[in-house]
């Protein structure tokens, strides 16, 4: 389902300024996703398994981090899970200036 956004604004210049920020936004969520996969992939070579693996099939009591280890490294996968829909939302909106 498609849904519009209207923005009135006094003049063309606001709405380059929003275009702006909405790239500027896009590239802090691409940098943002960049590092979020290089946590990961930090805790894929320390334990030798993907994320999906880790999961899929591991506990905490598998990490040699504990509890704190698995909620960071479950964390880095929700967040690149969040972080990659909203770049995603974002650069499947279409504008247009009249």
């Amino acid at each position: 389902m498609s849904v519009q956004l209207v923005i009135e604004l006094a003049d063309r210049h606001g709405a380059q300024t929003i275009i702006q920020a909405l790239d500027a936004y896009k590239v802090l969520l691409r940098a943002s996703i960049d590092r979020t996969k290089r946590h990961l992939a930090a805790f894929e070579t320390r334990y030798g398994v993907d994320t999906a693996h880790f999961l899929r099939d591991m506990t905490a009591e598998d990490l040699a981090g504990g509890d704190l280890e698995y909620v960071e490294w479950a964390g880095e996968a929700k967040m690149l899970e969040g972080l990659e829909a909203e770049l995603r939302e974002l650069e499947d909106a279409r504008y247009h200036l009249p």
